[in-house]
């Protein structure tokens, strides 16, 4: 049983809900009462009370390949029709090697999550040289202005970038995104006083912001439903390469007191290429078939996936659009006592992973590494984003063998073991000795 709904997952992207009940079937008005999906290849059949149509958000397990290719078999869906026949609905599955491509735009996409994770990790090696520059060395309050404004920025954004995606589109949101994302690093690249720098670090923060909300959802409307997962863990680790890209890009500073200029310019081009890429990708299919425009989504979907899969994806789309009963919920729903337990839960998650001290990383290694006398901070700075990009792979390969809750243990005890022992090498005199060594230790853990 077990495998026969992973099968029927797989192929049919669908998410398979008990006691719920089912909209209309496009075309038939059938009031679905018993529904039986048969794989062609066993004479066992699964009964379920409903099915929900859906975006599947599977596990990839890493096979991208399958992107191109279809082992699904033929599945026949059988409905009993409110006259009480009993009718066979034929689910068009794909046959053979795709034509479609989807990468080239995912890697657009994932452009904005660069950005994303550049503009956070820029600032801790340049803070150092820019108050010198802008002869605020002395002024903490300032410094941490620059530093927190870009966060200022991005709760803005992270509210309108769902808002905006819906309106305009996803692809256009992307080009409008680019704007303040290109105009912030600028002004930041060229200012000539603390003013100008906060208003650049906070139209970079909008612009990450929007980013933060709009590249994992385009990358799920645009992913075949097989490797979604997959996909779906791209935007993380292109956030912690962009840190590590910022952190590298620091290296030079030491020879250079200026370069930190050209550090904030440098986000500039993948700005421009983020808005230039987005004039060649097609629109998600899933907004598109929203606001009406079918031909337009079957021309998508046909670039993305391939014109043989076009029957198969519109048919999810129209019964996805259908098959929901579920009335929309509200911000306000979310303190109710139907959902307080999990709203709660998801809060504190994010509320710990914030405060357990990866901040502190990310934004001040290099005047941690500083302060312990160790000679190429930045440097070692570097190697702290190196080791954020593989810890990044390897939760993403582990996560769906190993489950979320004990990787999320483990994570949280890790770090405020290495968090105890940074803090432990500045304050116990015995380890005064080797308080260089351990705090390079304790940041990269």
């Amino acid at each position: 049983m077990q495998a026969s709904n992973a099968v029927i997952k797989g192929s049919l992207g669908c998410d398979l809900q008990r006691n719920r009940s089912f909209g209309q079937f496009n075309k038939r008005s059938l009031s679905v009462k018993t529904l039986y999906l048969r794989d062609s290849t066993s004479s066992s059949v699964s009964r379920f009370s409903s099915l929900h149509m859906g975006a599947e958000f599977s596990s990839g397990r890493g096979k991208v390949e399958t992107m191109f290719r279809s082992s699904a078999k033929p599945r026949f869906v059988k409905v009993q029709a409110s006259g009480g026949d009993i009718e066979d609905l034929v689910v068009p599955t794909p046959q053979g090697k795709s034509s479609g491509t989807v990468l080239p735009y995912v890697g657009v996409a994932c452009l904005g999550a660069i950005l994303f994770g550049y503009h956070l990790g820029v600032v801790n090696g340049a803070l150092e040289y820019l108050a010198k520059d802008l002869g605020i060395v002395e002024n903490t309050v300032l410094q941490g202005w620059i530093v927190s404004t870009l966060l200022a920025g991005a709760t803005v954004g992270s509210f309108t970038g769902g808002t905006l995606a819906d309106k305009f589109g996803r692809t256009r949101t992307f080009q409008l995104d680019a704007v303040p994302l290109a105009v912030g690093a600028f002004l930041c690249a060229t200012a000539q006083s603390v003013q100008t720098m906060i208003i650049g670090r906070l139209l970079a923060g909008i612009g990450i912001g929007i980013s933060s909300a709009l590249v994992p959802l385009y990358i799920s409307e645009i992913s075949p439903t097989e490797i979604r997962g997959a996909l779906g863990s791209v935007n993380q680790l292109f956030i912690c390469i962009g840190i590590l890209a910022a952190l590298v890009a620091g290296l030079p500073l030491a020879g250079n007191p200026l370069w930190w200029r050209t550090m904030f310019g440098v986000a500039v081009v993948p700005s421009i290429l983020l808005a230039l890429g987005m004039a060649f990708a097609p629109e998600s299919p899933r907004w598109l078939f929203q606001q009406g425009r079918t031909s337009e989504a079957e021309t998508a979907i046909k670039t993305l996936w391939g014109k043989e899969r076009v029957a198969e994806v519109m048919h999810e789309l129209r019964a996805g659009s259908q098959g929901s009963t579920e009335p929309e919920a509200g911000w306000l729903d979310l303190f109710s006592s139907r959902y307080w337990k999990v709203v709660s839960v998801g809060a504190a998650l994010f509320l710990f992973q914030q405060l357990a001290g990866i901040n502190a990383v990310v934004y001040y290694s290099t005047s941690v590494f500083r302060s312990a006398g160790i000679a190429s901070d930045v440097a070692a700075s570097a190697l702290v984003g190196a080791s954020n990009v593989f810890g990044t792979t390897v939760a993403s390969s582990l996560m769906d063998k190993q489950g979320r809750k004990s990787l999320l243990m483990i994570s949280f005890s890790g770090m405020a073991a290495s968090m105890l022992l940074l803090s432990l090498s500045f304050t116990w005199k015995v380890l005064a000795p080797y308080s260089g060594t351990l705090a390079v230790l304790g940041t990269v853990l």
